[in-house]
Order: structure tokens, then sequence, then C-alpha cells
């Protein structure tokens, strides 16, 4: 689990106008990005392909400007002559599409109607039915082998008593308070989407002709995970943690089937250390699904396992390869899977066989990160052995590419070519960097802005990215682009402690953070300097989440930066643990002992400890409605910063989760503010 997929009123509504905004626009760069080009862009998700595997499907992610939104619809591309055209039109937004074990049906969720509901689209005739009046967004919807029915979680909920039932009754007209809300469980609220309501999701099961759907588990946990019919469908595999105490155990969970028609539960597995993602192959002879092997660590690497479900005995297919695990495929032979997983910063493929060796394939998926260049990307498997995948790219967001058995790539979209081909990007290139601490490499990326002219100077942006454990690579991002666009050169990196490179790696920072990987961030910048292209006095910092974290414990390091933007950040451990929304989580693998146990070492990693040496002009920028990183931990810092007379300024997004970009004009926002910050200390 990452933080991640963490004044005066009228100073942050004057930020993006005010601040030398004109400065902004590079005169002769008519032909580089501007911020409303957010809007253009559009990127492949989510594919899968047909039963004959001619035919691969795609939803489609576009920008919609009059609602502030990204819209889905779904596409298809014939493999046979490359037709590309829309599979669904007119039929609102498209969530979890599924064919039909035959290729006959679709069935997707669509807010068609204003809520969520499941449709079936029938291929032959074009005809669509709505199936559902469901309450609740449905996830996880699933198949049965045999094309009758499809399952689904959903969120149920379950009648809250109030503590005190004895208020007197309200005269009529009256006008009093609002009802007191009372909260009596342990996971109460959740970033993006508040404060909770009483109850879990349930698994239910849904004739594909439409109807009822029929509730099929029970109890106070939730049954959320990924489903799985068995071979014959009379058994639905599922991960979940059924304990009453689950909420205080965020790491645990066992496999579990249910019986389609008698709803008796059956536990599958029963290993030390969490299982998830059940997925069983084609014959349902075997059960894939993921193992961890919990050791309390902040960053660990599950496995790949197989289960014979004849003998139960169990393979561990990845344990050689040490990388973090996408989603994994059974090929239609149930002899192999294909498994995606994060290296050095890249989204790989790889396939795995029952003897565990495996076979790499040199792809690279990404491109659905739009705003920052995160690691991202999905694949399917077709019944020929084909992949389709979403290409990475650090010039354009995600299009859907397709590699053959006989390892031919094509591309298959272009979906930006109208809106970004015409402009001048920003060149990105990779800069290893070797580590002062203890000669590690540092995996480095600088994008040069348009028209760069390596005898000039430049002023460079520190980028760094959140998590702790997650990884930036080379992969297309808007912020990044604006930002080279206005003239800077921009620099990101992963530093120790990021996933893609390994348990021992991501660990360096385990209970010791931030410590050294402040100075891989430092090693960074003078490797960018020593280049010559930049100008030392105009340097800048900036960093979402545990980008935040870091950008204010570096500012409190050193005076080397012109101005700091700390982006949604942990500014003080102790009250981040008992506020944010993952307490469970983060105590108990984040520190070495409850908050008040070890407030001595919580303190000493804390950015506000260094507060007194900050010098460095700064704004804090955090969505109002975080509960990942609680907007009370920016107004910390603030308020210690205005104390000690630092140019402080606090941007607060209204409605806004953790994810603060999550809509194209937040994302617009907070890069423009951070630009019209930097672009007020930047010297001429």
């Amino acid at each position: 689990m990452n933080f991640t997929s963490f004044y005066r009123r009228s100073l942050p509504i004057a930020l993006a106008s005010c601040l030398s905004v004109p400065a902004l626009a590079q005169e002769g760069l008519a032909d580089t990005l501007q911020y409303q080009d957010v809007f253009n862009l559009e990127y492949a998700a989510a594919p899968f392909f047909s039963p004959q595997g001619d035919t691969v499907y795609y939803v489609r992610h576009s920008m919609d400007i009059m609602n502030d939104r990204t819209t889905s619809a779904l596409w298809q591309v014939n493999l046979k002559d490359q037709r590309h055209r829309p599979m669904l039109a007119n039929s609102g937004n498209i969530r979890q599409p599924a064919l039909s074990p035959d290729g006959t049906r679709l069935a997707y969720v669509s807010d068609e109607n204003g809520s969520a509901q499941i449709y079936m689209h029938y291929l032959e005739d074009g005809l669509t039915a709505r199936l559902t009046k469901l309450t609740e967004s449905p996830s996880q919807m699933t198949w049965s082998p045999d094309g009758k029915q499809l399952a689904f979680t959903m969120f149920t909920a379950t009648k809250q008593q109030p503590l005190f039932s004895s208020m007197p009754g309200k005269p009529e007209g009256a006008k009093w308070a609002e009802s007191a809300k009372y909260i009596e469980k342990t996971d109460y609220r959740a970033d993006g989407q508040g404060y909770l309501d009483s109850g879990h999701r349930q698994i239910y099961i849904l004739p594909a002709e439409g109807g009822t759907p029929r509730q099929l588990t029970t109890g106070a946990y939730p049954n959320s995970s990924e489903l799985s019919f068995s071979a014959q469908g009379n058994w639905l595999y599922f991960a979940a943690d059924r304990s009453k105490d689950f909420a205080l155990h965020p790491v645990r969970g066992d496999i579990f089937r249910i019986n389609t028609t008698t709803a008796k539960v059956e536990q599958v597995t029963d290993m030390p250390g969490p299982e998830a993602r059940p997925q069983l192959s084609p014959d349902g002879k075997y059960l894939a699904f993921t193992q961890l092997q919990d050791n309390k660590q902040s960053y660990q690497t599950p496995d790949l396992v197989v289960m014979e479900l004849g003998s139960n005995k169990v393979t561990r297919l990845t344990e050689v390869l040490d990388r973090s695990l996408g989603s994994f495929k059974w090929a239609e032979d149930s002899a192999s899977l294909v498994f995606s997983y994060l290296d050095k910063g890249h989204h790989r493929l790889a396939r795995v066989g029952l003897d565990a060796e495996i076979q790499k394939y040199e792809v690279s998926l990404g491109g659905q990160s739009l705003g920052r260049p995160y690691t991202s990307g999905e694949f399917a498997l077709s019944s020929k052995g084909q992949i389709a995948y979403t290409q990475a790219s650090d010039s354009r967001p995600a299009d859907l590419s397709l590699l053959t058995p006989q390892g031919e790539r094509r591309t298959l979209t272009t979906l930006n070519e109208d809106a970004l081909g015409h402009l001048t990007l920003a060149e990105v290139k990779h800069l290893p960097v070797t580590s002062t601490v203890d000669d590690r490499q540092i995996d480095a990326w600088v994008a040069y802005p348009p028209g760069f002219d390596r005898n000039k100077k430049y002023p460079m942006i520190l980028e760094i990215h959140g998590g702790p454990h997650a990884a930036y690579g080379p992969h297309f991002a808007m912020e990044i682009q604006l930002m080279a666009a206005k003239g800077y050169v921009v620099v990101w990196s992963n530093p120790r402690g990021s996933s893609s490179y390994g348990a021992e790696f991501g660990n360096l920072i385990h209970h010791n953070y931030p410590s050294d990987d402040y100075q891989d961030l430092m090693d960074v910048v003078d490797a960018v300097v020593a280049e010559g292209a930049v100008d030392s006095n105009n340097l800048f910092i900036t960093g979402g989440s545990g980008g935040g974290v870091l950008t204010a414990w570096s500012i409190g390091k050193t005076d080397r930066f012109a101005a700091a933007v700390v982006a949604k950040p942990v500014i003080n451990w102790m009250s981040f643990a008992l506020t944010a929304d993952a307490y469970p989580y983060f105590s108990q693998y984040w520190m070495p002992g409850k908050p008040w146990e070890v407030a001595d070492h919580l303190w000493e990693h804390s950015p506000l400890s260094l507060v007194g040496n900050v010098t460095t002009p700064t704004m804090l920028l955090t969505g109002e409605a975080d509960y990942r990183t609680p907007i009370s931990e920016s107004e910390q810092f603030y308020q210690a910063l205005r104390l000690q007379q630092v140019d402080a300024a606090m941007v607060r997004i209204p409605g806004a989760p953790h994810g603060i970009a999550g809509r194209p004009s937040r994302l617009i926002q907070k890069t423009g503010n951070i630009l019209a910050w930097f672009e007020r200390y930047k010297s001429k």
C-alpha cells in the first residue's frame, strides 16, 4: 500500500492567474503544449479478445470538457483488416466489459441512466437490454463457464443502531440540528469515499437473461476480491479475511469457495501470509493466486502460486523474480500463465510454465497515469496466444499494441496523433546516477524543454514520486510535459525505497523514511546540474504524497532550492498515524511500534522536526477531502512556516481526495499553481 493506484482565502485563487503567468508562455513556441490540451488526451484500457482471437476490444478513455471528467466507450479493432471502430454508441460510460464464453453476448456496467447498472449487448442482432436495478455499483463482474450466470460483488448496507435512542419528538415545524452520526468500527472512513456507511461488499449471482440478483455471501466482513468460477460453474472462488477483526489485519486473507446453489462456504487455502486474486485454469485442474510470505516489512513482493486442486500441491512460480506483480492470465492449454511485473521503472510481461520456468517479453506497458510518470498498464491474452497490451511511451498516453506468438509487434491505435502530433514535446532521456551513499545505481529521467539549447541555462524542477514504494519511469506525463513546455528542465527518479527493484532495495527505507533516499535525490540533482545546461540558482523541488514528505524533508536539509511545492504530505508521523484512513496498516507495517510507543522514532523522521531550518519559500497543496494524508498535515507545516516567517502559501483543492489531479481541471489547477509559485521566485 502507498499513500496512492498522499492564508489568506483569496491566495489560492490568485496564484494561477497573478503570479507572473504571462512569463510562462514561451514566445516563438506556439506549437508547444498548453494547459487546455489536457482535455484533448485519450488512452486505451481494459483490452480483451473475442473467443476466436480475431478481434480485440478495449475501453477508450477521453476527456469531457463540459463535465470535467474522464469518459469511457467501448471500441474494437479487427486484427485481419485493422478496422478500428466503436462497439457501442451512446451507452454512457462503460466499465467492466466482458464477453460471454461463446462470444455472442457482451455484459458491461454503464451509467447510461444515471446509476451504475449491468447491461447485456447481443452481438448478432445488435440489441441491448438493461439487466439490473441495483442500488449500489457492481464490481468484479464474471461469467460462468456455461454463459448462464453472472457473478459480481456489491456493497450491501446494514442498519446501524444508534447508541442513544431516547431523543424526544421534534415539534411540527421545528428546525433542530442534524442528528449525530454514531461510529463504532475500525474502518470508518476511506480516501475518495469519505465516512463509510455500515455494511460490506458481498457476492451476488444474476441470471444472464436478467432477473433478480441473489446474494450468496453474508457476514460482517468484506467479500470483494476477484471472482473465478469452477469449470462446472457450481463453485465461485474468492479471497477474503472472514474474521471479525479483519479491519485490524489489513494484510491477511485466504481463498474460499462458495456453492452457487446452496451458498455453502469452504476454505481452500490456509497459508502463512495472505492469498489473493484466485483464477481457475481453463481445464479446471489448477488454481492460480498470489501469495505473500508476510514479514511485516513496508515493501513486500508476493509470488504467483499454483495449486493443483486434485492433490493440493502448491508450486511457487515467481519466487526467483523478486519483483512486484501485476495481473496474470491463464493460457488456453492451462500449461502456463502470462503475467505483468514491475522492473526498473518499466511494466513488463513474462510467461511462466507450471515448472516455474520464466520467459520474459521485450515489451513495456504503460500510458495510463496521465498526470505523473508512474508505471501502469494492462494486457489481454487470446486463445491463439496473442497479447494485446497498452503500450508505454514517453511522448504519448497509452495506445493499444499487439504481440504475436512469433514475436511480431504491431501498434493497433494512434489515439493522440490529432492532439499531440503537431506539437513539439519535451525530449526524455534516461540518466543513470550513482548514489554517493553506497554506489547503487539510481535511475533518473530528464525532460528537456522544446527548443532546448545545450549552450543556454534553464531552470530545473525535481519531481519526486509518492508511495514511497512506487515507481516512476520513462512514461508520458502531462504534468512533466507542461512544466517542460514552460521552459523548465524536469527530472524524476527512483530513489531507494522505490518499487520495481526488488525487496532489498525497497526495504532500504523500512522504518527509516525519509533517510538516505534524500541523498539519492540530491545526487540526481547534482548529476543534472553537472550536464551544464541548468541554472543552479534556479532549482525547484516538488512532489506529492510520499514525494511531499521528501520535498518537506529536503528543504529542512538544504537551502539550494529557490522554491518548493509540498503536495499532500505527511509532516508529522505521530498525527498521521492516528488520522489517516489506513491507520491499521501504517501503524503495523511502516512503524516499529504503536505511535505512542515509538514517539521519538517518529519525530526523528518527521519533516516537522526540521522546520526550524527551512528558509525556502514553500507552497502547500492538498485536497480538502484527502483522508489518506489528511489536510491537517499540510496545515501543521503551513502554520509552522508562517511562525518561522518563511514565505508560505497553501492551496486547498475543494472536494478533492488524495488523488488531487483526478479530474482534468484539477490537473490543470495543480500544475498551474506549482508553476506560478516557481515563477514568483525564479531569478531573471
